[in-house]
């Protein structure tokens, strides 16, 4: 590596606050990589503190239109503008988050001899899976990038596949992180046998399948109870699903919480429940909680074990059966719920957010020398 100070040019097309698994990312991710100088592009409105990981941060002004017939016209816009910051930042890379979306195209079409590095994050590609256009997206932003980054070897196997297997020579797995440093671990161990108290935190939509959760705990043997946290299109159905089912008193519903407030929650629980049913592109949120020596009930998706090591406990995706037997063994079994807190903290120290960091700067600079 060198000494010399790269300018990365970079964003993602959203509220510039830590409002997703993305925006949270990016933030630690700029935060850990003083080597390079960072000029992000968001939307306002901006958080003012979030913004503090970046060296500049530019809202963009091109009214957003993701979908239907006035797409392409948007990009063409987008692309009217982004092209005018390039001339202006002159950038050494472009960091193109989310391959394929709108943001991505611009970059791809203004870049002329700048080198692209593509970054996958996951939505971009359960897009790709499901349209034409978006799957010809991210073709083009494959084909005009010098490095695609998928945070998996089961991403990066998806991307490889949606774009005909032409570009696997460019795809590299970089794991995603949090940064450790920050982490404050209670050395309360778990404490005896019974009911569990269980969270779940995430957006609550389809896929993230919340409801697998609620629903298996009117099949338990034991009473355990339920935290969930986060906010989403499917938050009323939960709820009233909850009543339904007789659950009032074991499912408790709280608002999206900013990352400090639900690190300090954390180790108040006895596991964590991860439900979700389709792709996940790596699950920040389940070494959140192994690193608060969470064991995980884990829906098996590919990658996700991988991910966990030995440290969670799979269940039938979409199964609220299946996720039922687990949570009543765990409340059953108390020493083996500690063997699990233990290698759950043990898996968290994989992964640093600094070493993610590293590991894209050292990317950076190839792709730029």
């Amino acid at each position: 590596m060198t000494d010399k100070l790269l300018n990365i040019l970079t964003g993602i097309n959203r509220s510039a606050a830590p409002s997703s698994g993305s925006m949270i990312l990016v933030n630690d991710l700029y935060c850990a990589m003083p080597e390079i100088h960072t000029t992000f592009l968001g939307r306002a409105p901006v958080d003012q503190v979030w913004e503090a990981a970046f060296d500049q941060l530019i809202a963009l002004s091109t009214t957003k239109r993701p979908h239907g017939p006035d797409f392409d016209p948007y990009v063409d816009e987008l692309t009217r503008e982004v092209g005018a910051l390039v001339e202006k930042i002159q950038p050494n890379a472009i960091h193109a988050q989310h391959l394929g979306l709108a943001l991505s195209l611009a970059f791809t079409r203004t870049a002329g001899s700048i080198p692209i590095i593509a970054i996958a994050h996951g939505p971009d590609v359960m897009v790709a899976e499901r349209s034409t256009s978006e799957r010809e997206a991210m073709n083009e932003v494959a084909a005009a990038s010098a490095a695609i980054v998928a945070p998996t070897f089961t991403l990066a196997d998806r991307i490889d596949r949606l774009t005909g297997r032409r570009f696997t020579d460019r795809l590299t797995v970089i794991p995603w992180g949090i940064p450790l440093r920050d982490v404050r671990v209670s050395d309360q161990p778990p404490t005896g046998t019974g009911p569990l108290a269980l969270v779940h935190a995430g957006r609550l939509d389809d896929n993230k399948s919340t409801i697998t959760a609620v629903e298996a705990l009117a099949l338990t043997d034991q009473p355990h109870h339920l935290t969930v946290i986060g906010e989403g299109s499917l938050r009323e159905h939960l709820e009233r699903r909850a009543i339904e089912l007789g659950l009032r008193d074991r499912v408790h519903f709280d608002p999206f919480l900013p990352r400090a407030e639900l690190w300090r929650r954390l180790s108040k629980f006895d596991a964590f429940v991860f439900t979700t049913k389709g792709l996940e592109a790596f699950g920040l949120v389940l070494i959140e909680a192994q690193v608060h020596g969470l064991p995980v009930a884990y829906s098996d998706l590919p990658g996700v074990g991988d991910i966990l090591g030995s440290a969670g406990v799979p269940f039938t995706p979409g199964d609220p059966c299946s996720l039922a037997v687990v949570l009543d063994e765990m409340g059953r079994d108390f020493h083996r719920r500690m063997a699990l807190s233990k290698t759950a903290l043990d898996n968290a120290r994989r992964y640093d957010i600094a070493t993610t960091g590293r590991q894209l700067c050292e990317l950076t600079f190839r792709v730029t020398s």
